[in-house]
């Protein structure tokens, strides 16, 4: 029999996006207050319905210009001034997770260093960058003294499952630079270790650690005092993408 495709169900496909910056040595997410139903009034992770025309990254890398006005980059290539990491995080399926249709939402994290303050778009009235704790937590008051409530949909299980994929990437790999402007310092690079993780290193063995793999950190033939102290040596990252051994998190 010939293929039939009325006879399965329509449904809807949308990219949602886990946004991490590190923010006055925190790790926050962007954040957008709904401004339409579903959930108008409460918080959400970005993103949209995708194309009819484009693909998943597509779709992605439009919603992460819209929102921040960066550009993803190929995480192979050196790191651009006005580029971000972005790669796809996981899909979500469940059939009562928006109550409008059947939707299917495919998840993508983002990376960026330090951002300037969001704009809101599409059915966003507010956007924000909120400490990923914050977010996370059910009850309370946050930092305005706002009651806090479940993120949207399922964004906070989204947002939780971004966090960990950062937190257990920069054991092994080089995401951490991602967080960081193109010339860094050691220094620079463990407080985002320090954010990302929620925990104090001690700063020899964390030099030792990352500048004792070839290739990791490169020179980058300059000095900078915007630390404070003792003009420090910049880096940027080099072509090994492994850490070898990895820095394992600490327990805590």
């Amino acid at each position: 029999m010939p293929y039939d495709p009325s006879a399965f169900p329509p449904f809807a496909v949308t990219v949602d996006l886990v946004v991490l910056t590190v923010r006055r040595h925190a790790l926050c997410a962007l954040a957008v207050r709904r401004g339409e139903q579903p959930f108008q009034g409460r918080w959400a992770l970005p993103g949209g319905f995708v194309r009819p025309d484009e693909d998943l990254a597509q779709a992605a890398a439009r919603e992460l210009e819209e929102e921040t006005g960066l550009r993803a980059h190929d995480p192979a290539a050196p790191a651009q001034d006005n580029g971000a990491h972005l790669e796809q995080l996981a899909t979500y399926g469940d059939p009562k997770r928006d109550p409008r249709m059947r939707v299917v939402s495919v998840a993508h994290l983002a990376l960026a260093p330090d951002l300037p303050a969001p704009r809101a778009g599409g059915d966003a009235n507010i956007a924000r960058w909120a400490p990923v704790e914050e977010l996370l937590q059910q009850d309370g008051y946050g930092r305005d003294s706002e009651p806090l409530a479940p993120l949207a949909f399922d964004h906070a299980q989204i947002l939780a499952d971004g966090v960990e994929r950062a937190r257990s990437k920069i054991e092994y790999s080089s995401l951490a630079t991602a967080f960081c402007p193109p010339e860094f310092t050691v220094g620079e690079l463990r407080r985002v270790y320090e954010a990302v993780w929620g925990v104090a290193l001690d700063p020899r063995n964390f030099h030792r650690k990352v500048t004792g793999t070839p290739g990791f950190l490169v020179p980058a033939g300059g000095t900078t005092t915007r630390q404070g102290g003792r003009p420090a040596q910049l880096f940027r990252a080099g072509g090994a993408t492994l850490l070898n051994p990895p820095m394992l998190r600490p327990e805590v």
